[in-house]
């Protein structure tokens, strides 16, 4: 039976210091990629996601490119082992860059330029606040946004699961959200630690100026569709790209609704590739029937490859 593959990549948050260094190691096509990132970024992003220091990786203009970087090395260092080809491919938020790169619509040069600036425009972008709402009961998230946002803006920055969401905007607001939810029986609301208030309208500027430089880049039509978050739809078309790239700032991240319509055209199986398994998690709650491989490291590259290898060939 034939299987329909997904390559997913994860987004600002998976990052971890020693990220892709056994990649680097023993991957000549993971190598070329780091060096690739060093030379046209002109800084030492292989230096960065293995030696770090944290406080320097998780600052927003050093994370978005290594995590790029990172899993782009790492989506190759599979390409040299196996044959495989994607139906359709998605990035959670900055994950979104090594999608449309899978998918051929940017060459890596592109794609690192592309994410660099991303990263900076929206690294210079202060103010704002964000929190992570678990187990919300049905219908509290938009009472809760709908008072909140008498004292300030809210909105909703990542539908992640259907146990999830991130919420954005005023730090008064995003707070007085938070207290609701909890009242109104939430397990659980984390603040997060951010630098600004990351796809809301607080980006709309940094959004504005990445159209500018966007419309300058060498883009092509997708190979394969990338599931774009802005609305969770197959896109093929260059022109598509440019116009929802800068829109993705400061819009939500329809990523339950990727993964559902990836379901719907019957994605069988995804494989996340880059740092960590948050979306393997994540999908977990949004099917738990679908399985989704991991490619972090030699050892999950080697593991999925060979039950890659049993699941597609019967070998």
């Amino acid at each position: 039976m034939t299987k329909k593959i997904a390559f997913i990549f994860p987004g600002q948050g998976s990052q971890s210091v020693g990220m892709g260094k056994d990649l680097y190691e023993n991957f000549e096509a993971a190598k070329k990629v780091f060096d690739t990132a060093d030379k046209v970024l002109g800084k030492s992003i292989t230096k960065l996601c293995f030696e770090g220091p944290d406080e320097d990786l998780k600052q927003t203009i050093n994370t978005q490119p290594s995590i790029v970087t990172m899993s782009i090395a790492a989506l190759e260092a599979l390409k040299s082992q196996i044959d495989i080809t994607p139906y359709c491919t998605a990035g959670h938020s900055l994950g979104e860059y090594c999608a449309m790169y899978a998918s051929g619509v940017m060459d890596l040069e592109t794609t690192l330029r592309a994410i660099q600036k991303r990263a900076d425009l929206m690294g210079q972008t202060k103010g704002g606040a964000m929190a992570a709402i678990l187990n919300a009961p049905e219908g509290s998230l938009e009472e809760a946004l709908k008072e909140a946002s008498n004292i300030g803006y809210v909105d909703v920055a990542n539908y992640n699961s259907p146990a999830q969401v991130v919420i954005t905007g005023d730090e008064a607001a995003v707070a007085k959200a938070g207290e609701l939810l909890t009242q109104a029986g939430a397990r659980r609301v984390v603040p997060l630690a951010v630098s600004g208030a990351f796809h809301s309208k607080f980006m709309e500027n940094a959004g504005h100026e990445f159209a500018s430089f966007v419309a300058d880049l060498g883009i092509e039509n997708a190979e394969v569709p990338v599931f774009t978050n802005v609305d969770a739809k197959a896109t093929f078309l260059a022109s598509e790209f440019k116009h929802k790239m800068p829109r993705q700032i400061y819009s939500s991240v329809h990523w339950t609704q990727t993964i559902q319509n990836m379901i719907n055209e019957d994605v069988d199986v995804f494989i996340e590739i880059g740092p960590g398994k948050v979306l393997a998690g994540l999908n977990k709650k949004i099917d738990p029937t679908v399985k989704t491989y991991n490619i972090y490291d030699k050892e999950s590259l080697e593991n999925t490859i060979n039950e890659l290898k049993q699941e597609l060939c019967g070998v």
